[in-house]
């Protein structure tokens, strides 16, 4: 190992697999065949790059993407001059202008939002584009069915309603009552409003079948490799790999623990590798003493807690050529994925994909020839 390439492994290095995000998407298009796959991108693309990843997703034929915040969709104006971008905290109180000057399409879940975009449509003289969020039962964001109701005949005047959507609160539990009753609530709402297209269905919604697609859904855990059919076989292509260095191996030589609190007793023979990762790069402080990684193709666990810039592991069982300083190993891959690490650590693969630090060298692979 050069001198140079330890210096960039010693913040761990996330390997990010365009290629896969991208027969990601296409694997939903055939999916949800007749409806646009559009695609999420907010929080920077789940914290894997904004730029790269949408700009392959373009490039591969995606037209739609939906942002969080204005200052999201203003930044993917930037990088995708042509695409549409809605956005879904709607107009969050920042002044219209700042939608118009970067063509966003608000997605409006709020009366008063709607009375301020059309009046802003009267100020600028223009239709403008109009996306509108109902609420169906997950209670956030969105016009609840009475709100709807009350809405007058002139409540769209001089707008262009492109989207009527809603989200599903159980998409992940294909059995849940809920899930029909949701469906059910946004045809009786549609119903109300005049004719545009619909979206329902994000990521594990769209396995829910051809009565939840409408003309758009918008996945975007799945695109990220994160499983949308939790307890089944994950259809998705995995996109993440996070490899960092050994930096020290611990030859234990008396009784002894690792780690703060000392949660972890070793025996003497035991060998501790530590790996600079640790809660602040996102592997998370809850999946101490349960997580795992692999080196030179074979498992090892995470031995005691898991400190901010550092995590240790049980390497007794390899031997001790296969574990030096400066032997590369697997955090994430296609053996222990983001959805592991996540129930390891009692969340979901959501909060680990966005939680991957900064201090990761980052690297974008596989987006040669998409088109």
């Amino acid at each position: 190992m050069t001198s140079d390439r330890a210096e960039r492994l010693e913040r761990g290095r996330l390997t990010v697999d365009l290629g896969a995000v991208i027969a990601n998407w296409r694997a939903l298009c055939r999916r949800a065949p007749g409806a646009e796959v559009a695609a999420v991108v907010k929080a920077d693309a789940y914290g894997l790059g904004l730029e790269p990843v949408a700009t392959a997703l373009a490039r591969a034929g995606c037209r739609t993407f939906f942002v969080a915040r204005l200052e999201e969709g203003e930044a993917l104006r930037g990088i995708l001059p042509e695409a549409r971008i809605l956005v879904l905290d709607g107009l969050a109180g920042r002044p219209p202008a700042r939608l118009l000057d970067a063509r966003l399409v608000p997605v409006i879940g709020e009366p008063g939002e709607l009375a301020l975009w059309q009046r802003t449509a009267r100020a600028v003289e223009q239709r403008l584009a109009t996306a509108l969020l109902l609420d169906t039962g997950l209670t956030r964001l969105g016009l609840s069915a009475a709100e709807v109701a009350e809405l007058g005949p002139t409540a769209f005047a001089g707008l262009e309603l492109v989207l009527v959507a809603s989200h599903l609160a159980c998409a992940d539990e294909p059995s849940h009552p809920m899930n029909e009753r949701q469906r059910a609530a946004f045809a009786a709402m549609r119903a109300r409003l005049p004719p545009a297209p619909a979206g329902l269905a994000a990521s594990s919604g769209i396995f829910l079948g051809a009565a939840f697609h409408f003309d758009q859904v918008r996945p975007g855990a799945a695109l990220y490799g994160i499983n949308p059919t939790p307890g089944r076989p994950n259809p998705m292509r995995p996109v993440v790999r996070l490899e960092a260095p050994v930096l020290k191996v611990h030859e234990v030589r008396e009784p002894g623990s690792v780690g703060y609190g000392a949660t972890h007793p070793t025996r003497p023979g035991a060998r501790i590798a530590v790996v600079p990762v640790g809660y602040a790069d996102g592997w998370p402080r809850a999946a101490s003493g349960r997580g795992r990684a692999r080196i030179a193709g074979r498992e090892v666990p995470v031995a005691g807690r898991v400190s901010m810039d550092l995590l240790t592991l049980d390497v007794t069982g390899l031997p001790s050529e296969l574990v030096r300083p400066g032997t590369p190993v697997e955090l994430l891959g296609e053996a222990f994925g983001v959805d592991d690490l996540a129930a390891a650590a009692s969340t979901i693969g959501y909060e680990v994909l966005t939680r991957l630090g900064r201090r990761f060298e980052r690297r974008w692979v596989g987006a040669e020839g998409v088109g």
